[in-house]
């Protein structure tokens, strides 16, 4: 049996016509996903930002790390940047989020967009010592531990922004982490994994396992999945023209 675990960032492109994508994301049978993306974005103490509006009124853009088009590192702060107009430079090209980091404490860039269970689990040290802070969310219901930090969503002034939060990263956050069977996978085994992807996904061990690594468990349904790839399909053709040159996505 062959099993598919990708970032969402690829399926997204896909629909919305990567040539590079050689795949068809409508054809897959979708098992679900452990988690939603919970993207927040920090920046350093250095940078002189301290909350999102000292950000909104930064005289020089702050750099933000990340590794590529198709991860929430790039795709989060670019459509963060056409919603918003946060100031920002986005210098990709790092292998992953660790380089990211390197670079934000050795003083290279100012900061990163990144999952929020992860980030505070893997840079606490700055976070908790106040050499970083978050300064917005990008999701749809505020962190519990982060109840005061704004919501990108709420500080678009206009519909076309609201639209390419929504989009562009809430929806994303709901298949950034998929398993998927191959096309023409026989229906009645695709149900079965469907099944027992949702029991893992409440099994004791397996969420035991999870809070001793610090992640969060917030399971994704097929159906939400099968939902909102579905949706990618009907933009109408302004929106998905905006966020493919958001994110770099050349027909």
């Amino acid at each position: 049996m062959t099993i598919g675990h990708f970032i969402g960032g690829v399926v997204t492109g896909q629909l919305l016509g990567n040539p590079a994508a050689q795949f068809d994301s409508l054809r897959f049978e979708w098992l679900g996903a452990p988690s939603k993306l919970d993207a927040v974005c920090a920046v350093t103490k250095a940078t002189g930002v301290t909350d999102l509006r000292s950000w909104m009124s930064a005289k020089s853009p702050v750099k933000l790390g990340a590794t590529g088009p198709g991860s929430e590192t790039y795709d989060v702060p670019r459509v963060l940047q056409a919603a918003l107009g946060l100031p920002m430079q986005i210098v990709s090209g790092y292998k992953g989020t660790a380089d990211i980091r390197l670079a934000v404490d050795g003083g290279e860039l100012g900061g990163l967009c990144w999952g929020w269970e992860v980030m505070k689990a893997q840079w606490a040290k700055a976070l908790d010592g106040g050499d970083a802070r978050v300064v917005i969310q990008a999701v749809a219901k505020a962190e519990a531990d982060l109840p005061k930090v704004p919501l990108a969503i709420e500080q678009a002034k206009t519909d076309e922004g609201k639209q390419l939060i929504q989009v562009g990263i809430h929806d994303q956050a709901t298949i950034l982490r998929p398993f998927a069977l191959p096309p023409a996978t026989p229906k009645n085994l695709v149900r079965s994994m469907q099944r027992a992807f949702q029991e893992t996904m409440k099994d004791p061990q397996f969420l035991a396992e999870m809070r001793q690594a610090k992640l969060g468990v917030e399971p994704v349904d097929a159906a939400e999945i099968e939902r909102v790839v579905a949706g990618l399909t009907k933009l109408e053709a302004s929106l998905a023209n905006k966020l493919r040159d958001i994110i770099g996505i050349k027909k």
